[in-house]
């Protein structure tokens, strides 16, 4: 599985980051993204289910996991 790290990046840096690998993963494959903050949590969610991704978000010490399974 192919992980985005985007931990300390400011917005809008892990949603394009996130949508930049999106666009090269296979279809039915995920994509593991890791956020710190909550507002990269809910920019990436919203435009993951834009997409038309399945999405699980996981609390973690760090911050966030987000599990991305492209359509």
């Amino acid at each position: 599985m192919q992980t985005v790290d985007a931990r300390g990046l400011s917005c809008p840096e892990p949603v394009l980051r996130t949508r930049n690998a999106l666009r090269r993963l296979p279809s039915g494959e995920e994509l593991e993204v890791l956020v710190d903050t909550v507002t990269s949590r809910e920019n990436v969610l919203r435009m993951a289910q834009k997409e038309g991704c399945q999405v699980t978000v996981e609390e973690t010490p760090e911050g966030f996991r987000l599990r991305i399974r492209k359509p």
